[in-house]
């Protein structure tokens, strides 16, 4: 790839410097009107939920619009590392009291475990492109949902207990626990009883961590690389980009990112099933990115918080607020692909361009 421009190096890192001191700011505002009682138990409650899909919106940018694949299984992901971090928690319980390090632990695991699986379903995803590549990212979301839902998980004194149970006859008696041992997942009923130890705090470090990662992703050389490959593949092929390595780092940190959003999200409910992650979750989030737009960051996380709270704050309109929600989803797809608009947009942008080219001349 070839030397980079140097205004265009200083415009990206100014855009996210604005972008991380946007997050910062967020945080402060809401945890002082938190302290203060200015928020209700309702509202509290919908903040490490919107941390999650935060992650998990910018994580799949990645992949849709940075990388230029439509993936539709993203929910699966975030399945895997909310009942693998779920499980890791609770087995961790008596060994590390301590519920900040035991929630590090279990989001870097439900991370490793997502990635892991991210890099098998790559293998042969990655190949494929178009609408393929979503139909069949789509199968393995659902396949993933469904082996979860098939486990029954417990832990006792001797370790980990799991039954993988296809047939449906057997139930958590069957994992035969000693005394003082404990079920974690119960089949079709997902976790139950789990310790509840997220906070808004490991949301927003979450958070933060993941515009790191995937910004300082974007701005480098494998990040320009997986650019050219969304804009021409025959011609990225053409002056030796690999595409299959480029495409499955881009893929592989995006797995992991949903993987740590969906053990923090477990973390937050002490009941969980796997249907929650199904295939409407992975459509939501790419409503999330859709709308923020394609490869925009900072799009994805005003969007994501935006439209997370809409259906919320429409609660008192009882039976019409999901018509209203689906409106105004029309109205903003209608807005941003207006073409007078986006030629005023382009207007304004140029004509700040042209303003400051002058400055700089004159100086």
């Amino acid at each position: 790839m070839g030397p980079v421009n140097r205004k265009t190096l200083f415009k990206d890192s100014r855009s996210d410097l604005f972008t991380y001191l946007g997050v910062i700011l967020a945080f402060i505002v809401i945890t002082m009107l938190k302290n203060r009682g200015a928020l209700n138990r309702s509202q509290s409650g919908l903040l490490v939920p919107i941390c999650c899909y935060i992650v998990m919106a910018v994580s799949l940018n990645l992949t849709v619009g940075i990388l230029g694949d439509l993936s539709l299984g993203h929910a699966g992901f975030m399945s895997v590392g909310a009942f693998t971090g779920i499980i890791t928690s609770m087995s961790l319980i008596d060994i590390i009291p301590s519920a900040p390090i035991r929630l590090t632990i279990a989001i870097f695991v439900g991370a490793f475990f997502a990635s892991i699986v991210g890099f098998l379903v790559g293998i042969p995803v990655l190949r494929l492109k178009g609408d393929y590549l979503a139909i069949v990212t789509l199968a393995f979301g659902e396949i993933l949902k469904e082996l979860i839902t098939c486990l029954i998980v417990g832990f006792d004194s001797k370790g980990l207990h799991i039954i993988f149970n296809v047939s449906g006859s057997k139930t958590a008696n069957d994992l035969n626990l000693l005394e003082g041992g404990r079920v974690i997942i119960k089949g079709a009923q997902g976790a139950t009883g789990t310790k509840t130890i997220a906070n808004f705090t490991a949301g927003f470090i979450l958070v933060m961590i993941t515009l790191v990662i995937v910004l300082n992703l974007i701005r480098s050389r494998h990040g320009r690389a997986i650019m050219a490959i969304r804009d021409n593949r025959i011609a990225a092929e053409s002056v030796g980009i690999p595409l299959t390595k480029f495409k499955m780092i881009a893929f592989v940190t995006s797995t992991a990112l949903a993987g740590a959003a969906g053990a923090l999200f477990g973390l937050n409910y002490s009941n969980l099933a796997a249907a929650k992650f199904d295939f409407n979750t992975s459509i939501l989030v790419l409503v999330f990115v859709v709308l923020g737009g394609l490869g925009n960051i900072w799009g994805s996380i005003l969007a994501t918080v935006v439209l997370y709270i809409l259906p919320e704050a429409l609660r008192g309109f009882a039976s019409y607020r999901m018509l209203i929600y689906a409106i105004v989803l029309i109205l903003v797809m209608l807005t941003t692909n207006n073409p007078v608009l986006k030629s005023l947009f382009s207007r304004w942008s140029f004509r700040g361009n042209k303003q400051e080219s002058e400055g700089g001349s004159n100086g």
